[in-house]
């Protein structure tokens, strides 16, 4: 199957799995759980898997839970971000996301301040003492991402990368067409 040939496969089956999600699935998601699978669509996912579980149990080694590190490098991206903007981000709700940002304050690492611009909102910054940390984690992410690509050339390793942001900007691209038709 085609990518031009998923996309509105994927798009029938979002509608047809609504019942089964809380939120809107990203197209990937629904190539997963609908029955007309593609083969692309179970690769990017069980290596996706893959990958997120080799880095999460060295992760955990250094005492950072997946919904953790998660929060911190999404922030890192995108320091003064909203904690309604991050909480879409990361694909949970407002409430889940603020018990989340409120462990991470405790623990401090992350730092509330009024928007400037709207006082109801909280942007979020990283503190000093996550810094280390979001080292730490990129360091065992590159590692991880490393060896997942061990035995493939410089060359083809970008061309890899290239071909996964092209599918995510098609995705994105429909997601946002799909969204605008729906409102």
């Amino acid at each position: 199957m085609t990518a031009k040939e998923i996309l509105p496969a994927a798009a029938m089956c979002n509608r047809h799995c609504a019942t089964h999600t809380r939120q809107s699935f990203h197209y990937i998601s629904v190539l997963i759980i609908c029955a007309s699978m593609s083969e692309v669509g179970f690769l990017l996912s069980d290596t996706s898997r893959l990958l997120r579980r080799l880095f999460d149990g060295r992760a955990r080694a250094i005492g950072v839970t997946r919904t953790q590190w998660r929060a911190l490098t999404a922030i890192s991206r995108r320091e003064g971000l909203t904690q309604g903007r991050l909480a879409e981000v990361l694909e949970v709700e407002p409430i889940t996301l603020c018990r989340m940002v409120d462990r991470l304050e405790e623990a401090g690492h992350v730092e509330r301040r009024r928007d400037p611009h709207d006082r109801r909102a909280w942007n979020l910054y990283l503190t000093e003492k996550s810094r280390p940390l979001i080292d730490q984690l990129r360091t065992i992410g590159d590692q991880a991402v490393d060896e997942a690509l061990d035995g493939i050339a410089a060359a083809d390793r970008a061309a890899l990368v290239d071909m996964l942001a092209r599918i995510r900007t098609n995705l994105t691209d429909q997601d946002d067409k799909d969204r605008a038709a729906h409102g």
